[in-house]
């Protein structure tokens, strides 16, 4: 495939700075305040936005790091607006336009059409047709360990090159990756892990800020060579990867477990490594996929959720705040759960 050059100016039009703003970050930040503060100086910090881009001047901003412990412990680093906006511009305009076309349909990872739900309804999909073609059957199951924080930069600056020439789409994109080097990022974190938890540090020249639009895309991609060849090569026809977490569905054991192998061999020379929920399953075990476990029983595919999402979902019941688990755990045999929980709280 030919590199694609001169695209830079398709995030320097103040016009599509506005639109990302407008339409995306300020829609999906959640700190109002931050909006409401960026919004009282509209059109300079536009305008700023405009003339940093125009000029290569850009330098990402420091982040605001801070854990959360739901659903496991994490960190996060927020990203002031502008930086957002720059972080949007780029993934839209450079990444998803850029590399969309060579994925696999079976990547779903937080893609347009696709997601949690859509990767739901596959697997069982899936389950389906092996279960109604073969009398037994074998899932391999795959968790990367540590992910986004053993992402390595060198590696991302290779994919990125491969697909893209020109120079200041390169530039700007290695400011964003190189921005988890600086030292005040694991001060802060030692600083925040007063009780000691098992936490991350990151190491020079790898990993990724957690929830930014710039790491979720690079997460997608990082493995593309991993979902091709499981495919093209293995011959895998029911595969599906969620970022981090992958399962191949065949009917002969022996044969997953050359797949694994192959598996391992790919992850390693991109610097990962699989973590020990990584195992084959037969089609009369429990498995946990996407927050749900999945169990053939009486022929019948069942979907529960995870004890410790139950738990959660009876909390945020009593914080009121449970709109959007409802939604997620209509998509499993939770309707009992939903209804005994809402009614003990007297919602329902």
């Amino acid at each position: 495939m030919k590199r694609v050059n001169n695209i830079y100016n398709r995030i320097t039009d103040i016009n599509t700075i506005m639109h990302i703003y407008d339409n995306e970050v300020k829609r999906n930040t959640k700190n109002k305040i931050k909006v409401e503060e960026f919004d009282n100086y509209y059109s300079l910090n536009i305008k700023e936005i405009k003339e940093e881009l125009m000029s290569g001047d850009y330098i990402p901003g420091e982040y605001n790091i801070f854990f959360i412990r739901e659903p496991k412990l994490r960190i996060i680093m927020s990203q002031s607006i502008k930086d957002k906006i720059i972080n949007h511009l780029v993934a839209r305009y450079f990444l998803i336009n850029v590399f969309e076309k060579g994925l696999i349909e079976n990547n779903i990872t937080t893609r347009k059409n696709k997601g949690t739900h859509y990767g739901l309804k596959l697997f069982k999909k899936y389950l389906n047709i092996m279960k109604n073609k073969y009398n037994n059957f074998y899932i391999l199951k795959f968790d990367i360990s540590k992910y986004f924080y053993n992402i390595d930069h060198d590696i991302v600056k290779e994919i990125l090159i491969d697909k893209i020439k020109d120079k200041k789409v390169i530039c700007l994109i290695d400011k964003i990756i190189d921005s988890t080097d600086k030292e005040y990022i694991n001060k802060t974190i030692i600083k925040l892990n007063k009780n000691n938890e098992d936490i991350c540090l990151y190491k020079k020249g790898k990993g990724f800020p957690i929830g930014n639009m710039t790491s979720q895309f690079i997460g997608i991609i990082y493995l593309n060579e991993l979902d091709h060849f499981i495919k093209e090569k293995l011959k895998i026809k029911y595969y599906i990867r969620y970022m981090d977490d992958g399962v191949l569905i065949h009917e002969n054991k022996e044969y997953l477990k050359y797949c694994l192998s192959e598996i391992e061999r790919i992850v390693d020379k991109y610097k990962l490594s699989l973590n020990k929920k990584t195992r084959i399953y037969k089609m009369s075990e429990e498995i946990e996929f996407l927050g749900f476990r999945f169990i053939i029983k009486n022929n019948k595919i069942i979907m529960k959720i995870k004890n410790n999402t139950k738990k959660r979902f009876k909390r945020r019941v009593n914080e009121r705040n449970i709109s959007s688990y409802i939604g997620h755990l209509k998509h499993g045999n939770c309707n009992n759960l939903i209804y005994k929980t809402l009614k003990e709280k007297e919602l329902v």
